[in-house]
């Protein structure tokens, strides 16, 4: 089973993008999911991750600029990012949060220019 993130694009440094991710019932109903993401060159980072009682944490590179959300009802769960800097294109994933190696999908890539 791989989770698939879409929404991701070329911006402009300031700019926003809304980053959502489906999953299946099964798995998005019972786990916490994250966005991770990978910049060239570096290791995959885990950027937020939401409970499944909506309870929600940041890394500080995006804290305040980002906010993570999930719809249960379409078993979905969305990272809206904001005043988006250069250091932020990478290769963005959604996983549950702790990820399991099974679940990384192709990722979105989120390019970000200055």
């Amino acid at each position: 089973v791989q989770l698939q993130a879409s929404g991701g694009g070329l911006v402009q440094a300031g700019g926003s993008l809304r980053l959502s991710c489906a999953a299946s019932a099964s798995i998005f109903s019972i786990n916490n999911m994250g966005w991770y993401r990978q910049a060239p060159e570096k290791p995959r980072e885990l950027v937020a991750f939401i409970t499944t009682s909506h309870a929600t944490f940041y890394q500080n590179p995006v804290k305040g600029r980002a906010t993570i959300s999930r719809d249960n009802a379409k078993n979905t769960v969305f990272l809206q990012m904001n005043s988006l800097k250069p250091e932020d294109t990478a290769v963005y994933y959604c996983n549950v949060f702790p990820a399991k190696n099974d679940y990384w999908g192709q990722g979105t890539q989120v390019t970000v220019s200055s």
